[in-house]
């Protein structure tokens, strides 16, 4: 006799459906309560005296150097992040050595300390009355309420974004694929670019959008070591402070939409890219088991681009020879 097969039973929880109702309730009502309601509040004060005063609050000189101002430091710090972050998970990950652990220690520090405190410590470096600041201001140096400073205290409180999300990624996926192009007679950097950086691309986009983010919208660092200069070392959240402190609250709120949009893109781009690399471990988790490779987005797959390192390769020269004698 043949056995058919019978449909699994699909997985409930042992809850009431009252209290199910309930917790769902509870969960939406929270964020609507915190979430969405400040949200629609921002926009609905920006928009309280029409367009018009909409779009007044962007008439002013001072916004708009607010804004060119936050851009430029975007602009700055989320590229070295993104070398400096993917060159520490790249040896936190691929590379034991004697004292990884305090690295990563370090990388995990601007998460422990309060930004105004870090803001307070660049001060008591770089100020005119700081450790450096003689030697700073004998050669004309000026970092603390300037745009130096505002640079490198959002450096410091964003460094982890982008090497906390590639050093699980990096440690997950092992070094087999490395060493095959490094056997095929790739370079290091070759075998990065070509191997290792398309295996950690999903990690590396998600890291760059939330370093954006936080990099847009640090108040707390950057009040400290801007000095409040109107003009001059405004980001928009010190420009959105001092509208409301002046009781400009529709231009306050007008300006303060900026963040509220990027606050939205960013969640958009986020939830792009966790799809996006769902559905690229969909398709490898349906290949055959001859091929467990993860697909590419790209036109050209990891095993293509180890077989073009070893066409490459010099003929004359001998593969590397992996076997210990």
């Amino acid at each position: 006799m043949t056995q058919t097969a019978r449909p699994a039973k699909a997985v409930t929880t042992t809850e009431s459906p009252w209290v199910r109702r309930i917790l769902t309730g509870i969960a939406l009502a929270f964020l609507l309560l915190f979430l969405v309601l400040p949200l629609v509040a921002v926009f609905a004060e920006a928009f309280r005296q029409g367009y018009s005063g909409f779009a007044a609050a962007f008439q002013s000189d001072d916004t708009w150097s607010a804004v060119k101002l936050t851009l430029i430091t975007a602009a700055i710090v989320v590229p070295l992040n993104v070398v400096f972050g993917v060159m520490a998970a790249w040896c936190i990950a691929k590379y034991e050595f004697k004292g990884k652990a305090f690295l990563i220690t370090l990388i995990d520090l601007p998460f422990s300390i309060s930004p105004v405190v870090v803001g307070l410590a660049y001060v008591l470096l770089y100020g005119i009355n700081g450790w450096l600041g003689p030697l700073l201001q004998a050669h004309d140096i000026k970092i603390i309420f300037a745009v130096p400073g505002i640079v490198l205290v959002t450096i410091f409180v964003t460094f982890p974004f982008v090497a906390r999300e590639l050093i699980p990624l990096m440690e997950a996926q092992g070094n087999d694929e490395e060493q095959a192009a490094i056997v095929l007679g790739a370079s290091g950097f070759r075998t990065f670019w070509s191997v290792t950086l398309p295996n950690v691309k999903w990690g590396l986009i998600y890291g760059v959008i939330l370093c954006n983010a936080r990099a847009m919208g640090e108040f707390g660092a950057v009040s400290v070591v801007s000095g409040h200069i109107r003009g001059q070392t405004n980001t928009i959240p010190l420009q959105v402070e001092i509208l409301y402190t002046d009781y400009q609250s529709v231009a306050a709120f007008s300006v303060a939409t900026l963040l509220a949009l990027l606050a939205l893109v960013t969640l958009a781009l986020k939830t792009w890219a966790e799809w996006s690399h769902e559905a690229q471990l969909k398709k490898a988790a349906e290949l055959p088991p001859e091929n467990p490779h993860l697909l590419r987005d790209a036109d050209v797959s990891v095993g293509d681009e180890l077989r073009r390192i070893e066409w490459s390769r010099d003929p004359h020269e001998p593969a590397a020879n992996t076997n210990r004698h």
